[in-house]
């Protein structure tokens, strides 16, 4: 029988790390086998006792749940918005914290602890300013940012920007300012050798922003069930309509969350390796 190392961890620590990871993974998977068995039964078996392994099987909800309610007008929306929301977060917060981390300007130390203090207060709080704002803003120019995709864009940067700015400032910090005066030394200017060197060296911090930003605009409800209306509703807020005066779609619902809920997981599962290198880097350069 092999001997164990003297760095190895105690039996009793490796049992309990393996039950709790067990449970973990049991408790996690669960909602999802629940939905996908719902996703797959009649509406009659859904709304009766409900049973494990489903008696009849069917892709029609999956057919259906397009129909019911224009699911597909509801995704074009959420990728609009999604994608818009974290172009506009990660090219700002990309300049904002170069800014921070490269020079030393008066205000540098307020405006950190300003971007930073608004992650304090919920959402809700600013739920009725904003929307005050846009209809002011509209009722003088003209200009539509209450249910329009545009507001809906500026409404998502209020929360996604400042988590942004921060991330990118810590990880700016970790790489050498060296390589800002190397470039600058073979003719870069500052833009110059943000594009050229901080950028590409920043790959996995910038990543790691762009999947917060659009997993965060990707699942909005609050802002969006105000901020939008039938033409402009999303993914989050146009499950709603499942639920009607007379039923509810329970095995349509199940079908459209899974399927909302697959651009997100790809996406995650795709650059993960980046997410992850993204958050620990600043901690351990």
């Amino acid at each position: 029988m092999p001997s164990r190392s003297p760095m190895a961890p105690p039996r009793s620590f490796v049992w309990t790390r393996r039950v709790v990871l067990t449970l973990l993974t049991v408790f996690s998977a669960l909602p999802v086998y629940v939905m996908l068995s719902s996703s797959l039964k009649p509406l009659q078996d859904v709304a009766g006792t409900f049973r494990w392994i489903p008696e009849r099987i069917t892709i029609r909800p999956y057919i259906d749940m397009w129909r019911t309610v224009p699911l597909a007008h509801y995704f074009v929306n959420s990728i609009i918005v999604s994608v818009g929301a974290t172009a506009c977060s990660v090219v700002v917060a990309i300049f904002a914290a170069y800014a921070v981390s490269r020079y030393r300007f008066k205000g540098r130390r307020l405006f950190t602890v300003t971007v930073l203090s608004t992650q304090m207060f919920p959402g809700i709080l600013f739920l009725l300013p904003l929307f005050l704002i846009y209809v002011g803003v509209g009722n003088a120019t003209g200009l539509a940012l209450s249910g329009s995709r545009g507001g809906l864009i500026l409404t998502f940067l209020t929360f996604s920007l400042p988590f942004s700015i921060w991330m990118l400032v810590g990880y700016f910090d970790s790489i050498p300012e060296g390589l800002d005066e190397a470039a600058m030394v073979d003719g870069c200017g500052p833009l110059g050798a943000l594009f050229r060197v901080v950028i590409p060296a920043s790959l996995p911090g910038i990543v790691a922003v762009a999947i917060y930003a659009f997993m965060t605009a990707w699942s909005e409800v609050l802002f969006a069930s105000v901020m939008t209306n039938d033409a402009t509703r999303t993914l989050a807020v146009g499950l709603r309509a499942y639920s009607t005066e007379t039923d509810v779609y329970w095995n349509q619902v199940m079908a459209a969350s899974l399927v909302v809920s697959v651009p997100v997981v790809a996406g995650f599962l795709l650059l993960q390796r980046y997410l992850v290198a993204g958050l620990t880097a600043g901690a351990v350069k």
